[in-house]
């Protein structure tokens, strides 16, 4: 994905999402979550996330209700991303990892946009290499777009008659729990260590 790409998604998302919290939250007065959010356009608005229908490594058609059982990072991204889903996913496996120390539980979720070379094969292996609780999914184009429409996400292939096309993509990370859907979302320059803490100081209010 081409920088310049990147940060037009950025700009877009983060504009939605501000306009979104305007919208939905007004003043914020009964958030339960307010101290823990480091910026106004992070608030929880309602009208990010929602159900989806995709595909797991085995094949198998699952829902939002089968995979979010617990507090989850959700990301969007490919497989065949050569340097930022590889760097963001393994950033979020080990901020899981610092609050699987700390006594919290969380799960990394990866959702495909490239389901014309993501498989259900392709995925499995990709949650298997990322090890610890990682789960994979991908599905048919609709299904894909339906899942990306629902979190505000952007994604743009490129040429697809080249087999190492490149796919631009936005690149936030979700926390999304069962009791309280999305809750905030993450940027890439969070490290590891800065995402354990702001997530967990989020679970101590679930």
């Amino acid at each position: 994905m081409t920088r310049l790409y990147a940060i037009l998604a950025t700009i877009v998302l983060a504009v939605g999402l501000g306009a979104m919290w305007l919208m939905t939250q007004g003043g914020g007065s009964d958030d339960k979550f307010a101290q823990c959010r480091t910026s106004q356009i992070a608030g929880g608005a309602a009208a990010i996330g929602g159900p989806f229908e995709l595909v797991n490594g085995k094949g198998e058609t699952v829902t939002d209700t089968d995979v979010i059982t617990e507090p989850t990072l959700v990301y969007f991204g490919y497989t065949f991303c050569p340097d930022v889903c590889p760097f963001d996913m393994s950033r979020n496996a080990e901020a899981v990892d610092i609050l699987a120390e700390r006594g919290q539980s969380v799960t990394p979720l990866f959702i495909s946009i490239d389901p014309d070379r993501d498989t259900p094969e392709v995925v499995d292996d990709y949650a298997f290499n990322l090890g610890g609780k990682t789960i994979a999914l991908t599905g048919s184009p609709e299904q894909v777009k339906a899942a990306s429409q629902a979190y505000k996400t952007y994604y743009k292939a490129h040429d697809k008659s080249d087999e190492f096309y490149l796919v631009d993509h936005s690149t936030f990370t979700y926390l999304v729990t069962p009791q309280d859907g999305f809750i905030e979302f993450f940027n890439r320059d969070d490290t590891a260590t800065q995402m354990a803490d702001k997530v967990g100081c989020f679970l101590d209010k679930v």
